[in-house]
């Protein structure tokens, strides 16, 4: 079953999955086939409602109506046609990875299918919440949540997929500080684009950028404790990646620059094969 799957899944997917989310594709290489393929599909999915949240031309009420509506289909068998229908008033604006999601959950082995759906609802449903409060992010409890929906609860849905498909038992809530801290790294990189381009800001009330410095720290010494209980290579493999480059990536903000050079990116993927 295994070797028909892997003959059966759609190389768009993965075309689609290096072209939204380069950071994602390598370490994601790196998984056995039913990993692999359960997780490309998760990314797919994340990143077809994340492309709604970000959407620069569609209104929060447009987000939020769209968002809590996905939230409701991924509690039961997917209905295409429904979200076709739901995604129509926007649908020339969207990108193929938004469009597409039937088929990625579609690619989705049967198994793992359900772990990949329930984190896609609750991501949905809190990235609505978010969309109509227009990510006004007052503390530190609105900022943990907020980081949560959109990136630590992906952390507890691959720590689930870790124990059904490998047997690896990890932390959940490390692996929740992991999520965070990659994306506090994000929030940091992103600061000043999100403000202008977006006028939204995920400071919380009173924050300067040393704290989002420490808050992001915090986190990511979570994530290098969660490492500890990785015990399989190729999943050690996957999430010592986007780790590296988080940590290279606040060191370089913390020196003044913007941001790791391409180079820098590269050299980080052989370094954390050899290791």
């Amino acid at each position: 079953m295994n070797i028909k799957h892997e003959m059966n899944f759609p190389k768009d997917a993965m075309r689609v999955l290096k072209e939204t989310s380069r950071t994602f594709y390598i370490p994601i290489t790196f998984l056995q086939k039913e990993l692999k393929h359960t997780v490309a599909c998760a990314y797919l999915s994340f990143r077809a409602i994340d492309e709604i949240e970000d959407h620069e031309e569609l209104s929060n009420e447009v987000k939020h109506s769209i968002l809590t509506q996905m939230s409701e289909l991924f509690k039961q068998p997917f209905n295409g046609e429904k979200y076709l229908q739901i995604l129509e008033p926007v649908k020339s604006k969207l990108p193929e990875v938004t469009l597409r999601l039937s088929e990625w959950l579609q690619a989705c082995p049967k198994s793992t299918l359900p772990y990949v759906m329930n984190a896609s609802s609750e991501m949905a449903f809190g990235m609505a919440k978010w969309a109509k409060a227009n990510w006004s992010i007052r503390t530190r409890e609105d900022l943990d949540e907020y980081t949560y929906y959109v990136a630590g609860l992906v952390g507890v849905m691959l720590s689930d997929l870790w124990e059904f498909c490998a047997g690896v038992k990890a932390d959940r809530n490390l692996a929740i500080g992991y999520g965070r801290g990659l994306q506090a790294v994000n929030i940091l990189r992103n600061q000043k684009e999100d403000l202008v381009e977006r006028g939204v800001s995920f400071v919380p009330d009173g924050w300067t950028r040393n704290e989002l410095f420490e808050y992001a720290d915090e986190n990511l010494a979570k994530a290098d404790e969660y490492m500890k209980s990785l015990n399989k290579q190729s999943i050690l493999l996957f999430c010592r990646l986007p780790l590296a480059l988080a940590h290279k990536t606040l060191k370089a903000m913390k020196d003044g620059r913007e941001k790791i050079t391409r180079a820098e990116v590269e050299q980080t993927v052989k370094e954390i094969q050899i290791d």
